[in-house]
């Protein structure tokens, strides 16, 4: 029973301190626009090869481990800039966009119009339309509609890409507000997404719930210590008293 309750401690330690630099990132990226948040997921673990039959196995398996992190989904707050070139998502999908290491795909929707008429993100790389081609903007007062269509002086010049991925396919952070899907992914047209114009869209993190978050973790990291401690007292005690008893 000690020992359980020694690994116990220890995988739950492990997972905390883990779980605090994703708590600290999301807290960090409150004001990024478009960020989606991270959260945490378990699993269970085998010890090499022989753990079907291991003790050790079994019982660090009845707790869980760290699997990893997985994107927060949900949807951030909306608010209106003015800025016609300004673009939020509300449902599900993302912004394709051609960055320098390739294809990328963002919820941050502050775009501008280059003096040759490309449509750009704030670092300046190319927003992509619906067949995954850079978009070019005439000279004229742009519109862009709930479904992405943008027309210049009323007459359509092409549809902004809102792409999401079949259920399973996860996306990879790359820095604050870039999301690399995995290789073979295919994205595909969202269907129940709104493009607000004029707008954009804030992270799903908020500064309240993420120094909640962050400050539970801490306490629950701050358990998992005094356990581990308790348990390395008793087990000395055992080692040095007891035992030679035996």
């Amino acid at each position: 029973m000690g020992s359980s309750g020694y690994y116990a401690a220890l995988t739950g330690l492990v997972a905390r301190m883990q779980t605090m630099d994703t708590v600290a990132d999301n807290l960090a990226n409150t004001q990024t626009p478009g960020y989606r948040s991270e959260r945490e997921y378990f699993r269970s673990t085998l010890l090499g090869d022989d753990a079907v039959d291991s003790q050790l196995g079994h019982t660090v398996n009845n707790y869980g481990l760290l699997g990893g992190d997985m994107l927060n989904l949900a949807q951030g707050a909306i608010s209106q800039t003015g800025n016609p070139l300004d673009l939020a998502i509300e449902g599900q999908g993302f912004f394709e966009i051609q960055t320098a290491n390739g294809v990328r795909f963002t919820r941050d929707g502050a775009f501008h119009r280059t003096a040759k008429g490309a449509l750009v993100t704030g670092r300046g790389e190319p927003v992509l339309d619906a067949g995954g081609k850079p978009i070019t903007l005439p000279p004229g007062k742009v519109s862009i509609g709930a479904n992405g269509v943008i027309s210049v002086d009323s007459g359509v010049v092409a549809t902004v890409g809102v792409f999401t991925f079949p259920s399973g396919v996860r996306l990879t952070p790359e820095g604050t507000d870039r999301y690399v899907a995995p290789q073979g992914a295919k994205p595909v047209i969202s269907k129940d997404a709104t493009v607000h114009e004029g707008a954009i869209e804030a992270a799903n993190e908020d500064v309240i719930q993420g120094t909640v978050d962050l400050v539970m973790t801490q306490r629950q990291a701050e358990m998992m210590q005094k356990a581990l401690t308790t348990f390395y007292v008793d087990f000395n005690k055992f080692a040095t008293e007891d035992l030679p008893k035996v």
